[in-house]
């Protein structure tokens, strides 16, 4: 008889009350009718087994060839068997499905691909668990599809608060080695409080601050941040663990929160970051001043180890008293050799105050003669001194003074009447050279008019040229009406007129 299987996508309805699968819509398979023995339910009693071997072989029966998933990948693990455990969730609607892939079917590119957040098609068969009673999809082949909606928002995230400076190394403070006061922000009723407890015990007890807190599911993140305000009100509180244990992205959502980031960078004390698993990472272990693997380390990391101490106390103790030991033996023997290379100390001293008698001498003799050098030149000093008395030397030099002011007015008065009469003559003699002396005996300058240059020759002008002509007192103008050469320039005199 032939089947149908269902489509990819398509879902299925049992009819619990006859355990097998009943036809939603026209898609669906055509499968036997139940056994008398069933149609009463009233009066059958099944085992747990059994009524999972039941539901195994309705499921493996309804789908006989592999069906494709597509889903967000959600709590990704890898077991130490070597399967691969995560849960698939479907992005529209509170939907999700647990998927197992078995050790011959994990691949280097199916681990790179299953990862948290990641947008994947897996291929495979649904199956009921029986000793977990609860319905698996066992995959045998992954594609990607891209990123999920989950992860893309996480990632642009991540980078804001990384371009932000939340997570540079350098912003992150060094923890304390006694820290007076250790807060604690977990839940109440978890595990991991007392593990942090019994690591402190064990370590040598320290006094811890419970802020109780939601630390999954709805409102965890603003509980964790209400209790990291509450213990930075404590003054003693000198470092502060956030913890929980290990679960899948889903459970630790609430420690990708932005503003619990901010403020678990911004807190005044150094924090631990010990949220979840190993191989969980979060945005807050990025934000912290440390991150532990698991809550217990974080407890190793901040509660000193008194134990630990007192050895190493003791060790040291016992190495410095080795060490003085060693030192004092050597002092001893260092001592005795230099006993040996000495004489009796009294002679040493007696030696040694006659070599400072001995200095004490000579230093004496030298101050003598240094004192005799700086008298006789003091005594120089005061002889020219005194002939350099300040009132001898003013009225020598206002004597000097006196006379040199009589010879330089005498030097003056002499140059000036020789200047005078130096001059007197000069000017007589530019007197007797002056052209004006030469008008006032009858002579004439002509001139040219366009140039103003003094007429010497006759063939400096032509006829009807009009020139200046100044005589003693005052000037006047002529035209030329002839011009009269010398014998040698015109060869034959001749008279060329006259000049009005």
């Amino acid at each position: 008889m032939s089947r149908k299987h269902p489509k990819q996508g398509e879902s299925l309805r049992f009819d619990f009350a006859t355990l097998i699968p009943s036809a939603p819509s026209a898609h669906s398979s055509t499968l036997p009718s139940p056994p008398p023995a069933f149609t009463k339910m009233e009066r059958t009693v099944l085992g747990v087994a059994e009524l999972g071997r039941m539901l195994a072989r309705s499921l493996d029966h309804t789908f006989a060839t592999p069906i494709w998933v597509e889903g967000e990948v959600s709590g990704a693990r890898p077991a130490s068997s070597g399967h691969l455990y995560l849960s698939l969730k479907d992005e529209k609607e509170d939907a999700a499905v647990d998927v197992v892939i078995y050790r011959t079917h994990v691949t280097s590119r199916a681990r790179t691909l299953l990862k948290d957040g990641a947008r994947v098609r897996v291929r495979g068969r649904p199956t009921f668990w029986s000793p977990r009673g609860r319905l698996q999809f066992v995959g045998d082949r992954v594609e990607p599809t891209g990123k999920g909606t989950l992860l893309e928002a996480l990632e642009k995230l991540k980078a804001k608060l990384k371009a932000q400076g939340l997570f540079d190394v350098a912003r992150k403070r060094a923890l304390p080695h006694e820290p007076r006061i250790i807060g604690v922000v977990t839940s109440a009723h978890g595990a991991v409080i007392h593990d942090i407890c019994n690591v402190a015990f064990r370590r040598g007890g320290a006094r811890i601050l419970l802020a109780p807190a939601r630390v999954q599911g709805t409102g965890a993140a603003e509980a964790v941040r209400h209790a990291l305000r509450m213990l930075q009100r404590v003054p003693e509180v000198d470092v502060i663990l956030v913890a929980r244990g290990g679960g899948s992205q889903d459970d630790l959502l609430a420690f990708y929160d932005e503003e619990l980031v901010r403020d678990v960078a911004a807190c005044s004390v150094p924090v631990v970051s010990a949220v979840g698993h190993e191989v969980d990472v979060t945005f807050v272990d990025f934000a912290a001043d440390a991150r532990a693997a698991t809550p217990s380390q974080a407890a190793e990391m901040v509660v000193p180890d008194l134990a630990a101490r007192r050895r190493m106390l003791e060790e040291r103790t016992m190495r410095l008293r080795r060490a003085m030991h060693a030192r004092l033996a050597e002092d001893r023997v260092h001592v005795a050799t230099l006993a040996k290379s000495f004489r009796d100390p009294r002679l040493l001293i007696a030696s040694a105050q006659q070599r400072v008698d001995d200095h004490l001498a000579r230093l004496h003799r030298a101050a003598l003669r240094r004192l005799s050098r700086d008298r006789d030149v003091v005594q120089r000093l005061s002889a020219r001194i005194g002939a350099m008395e300040p009132r001898v030397r003013i009225a020598r030099d206002e004597a000097r003074l006196s006379d040199l002011c009589g010879r330089l007015v005498e030097s003056t008065r002499r140059r000036l009447v020789a200047h005078r009469a130096e001059i007197a003559e000069l000017g007589g003699r530019l007197d007797a050279m002056s052209p004006l002396k030469v008008l006032g005996r009858g002579y004439a300058i002509a001139m040219r008019t366009r140039d103003r240059q003094a007429i010497r020759v006759a063939s400096d002008v032509e006829i009807g040229e009009r020139v200046e002509v100044r005589v003693d007192r005052g000037s006047f103008a002529a035209n030329v009406v002839s011009v009269t050469l010398p014998a040698d320039e015109r060869g034959v005199a001749s008279d060329l007129g006259s000049a009005s």
